[in-house]
């Protein structure tokens, strides 16, 4: 059974940092370019960032660049998004997603086939 399982959220002043992790289980992880997507209430899900299975290629979200920093651990099947400068406008719930196995990493939601629960980042002004 995969699993995915995102933890690092909380409540952050604007300009503070966070790091979100998603554990990953049940697949082939090393195998699996991994993703981070995020929902405000009212929208739709965006991308954020994203990771090539060997971890030698991301992308991110153009207005995140900078900011964000995607980076993955394959022996401990963990991926990570170091959050800086946080803005009000970075609330969300934020969700880690792992596409098919051997692809390279993409911007589209729809092509991710496997998705965690989600953690809530909220950010204070």
């Amino acid at each position: 059974q995969v699993q995915l399982v995102e933890s690092g959220g909380g409540l952050v002043q604007a300009g503070g940092s966070l790091r979100l992790s998603c554990a990953a289980s049940g697949l082939t992880f090393s195998y699996r370019a991994m993703g981070w997507f995020r929902q405000a209430p009212g929208k739709e899900r965006e991308f954020v960032a994203a990771v090539s299975w060997r971890g030698d290629s991301t992308l991110y979200a153009d207005s995140l660049k900078g900011r964000f920093t995607i980076s993955r651990d394959n022996p401990k099947n963990m991926v990570y998004l170091q959050m800086n400068s946080l803005k009000p406008e970075d609330t969300a719930v934020y969700f880690c997603a792992a596409k098919p196995f051997r692809e390279e990493p993409t911007m589209r939601a729809g092509e991710y086939d496997y998705w965690g629960q989600g953690t809530q980042v909220t950010v204070s002004s």
